[in-house]
């Protein structure tokens, strides 16, 4: 009995050494990246932005950015325009397609909404919000040339709001 009583102390310091260790996190659980543009998953088009873009196609284009003059004004698709949003303005991808933008120099990329129509500026594709060009890395160049990639068109054809009664 008293053998037991003295085992029982190493035994407890034991399980709980083995429960601390099976709960300890196996280090960092990253998620995979995103698939790299240009590869198998993802057809670019270095032309112009494809007629009827589907799912994995990608383009090139020249992005800017648009902050606080437009700060709260009505976009093209009825919401209030937010610089801190992760939404994007382009001139004929249908509102509400979801696109995965990504800048080649510094290798990061971001998921965005398209909302809003433009640019208007010859020679630019693409307008995103003030957060998505300083989280790309080009809020303080302004301009970038960026990679874009259709992850998923509306499921509906949008409508203006005054037209939906």
């Amino acid at each position: 009995m008293r053998r037991l009583a003295r085992l029982g102390k190493p035994l407890c310091a034991f399980g709980f050494i083995a429960v601390f260790l099976l709960a300890m996190p196996r280090g960092l659980q990253e998620t995979p990246p995103a698939t790299p543009v240009g590869t198998e998953a993802c057809a670019v088009n270095l032309g112009r932005t494809p007629q009827k873009p589907k799912p994995n196609e990608c383009w090139s284009a020249t992005a800017s950015w648009y902050g606080t003059q437009f700060q709260g004004q009505t976009t093209a698709d009825g919401s209030k325009f937010n610089m801190y949003a992760a939404t994007a303005a382009h001139p004929s991808l249908p509102l509400g397609s979801i696109v995965r933008i990504s800048n080649p120099k510094t290798g990061k990329s971001m998921v965005v909404t398209i909302n809003d129509r433009g640019p208007y500026v010859p020679g630019r594709g693409l307008d995103v919000s003030y957060e998505v060009a300083r989280l790309l890395g080009f809020a303080g160049k302004g301009v970038c040339r960026v990679q874009i990639e259709m992850l998923r068109l509306p499921a509906a054809t949008w409508l203006p709001t005054h037209a939906k009664d």
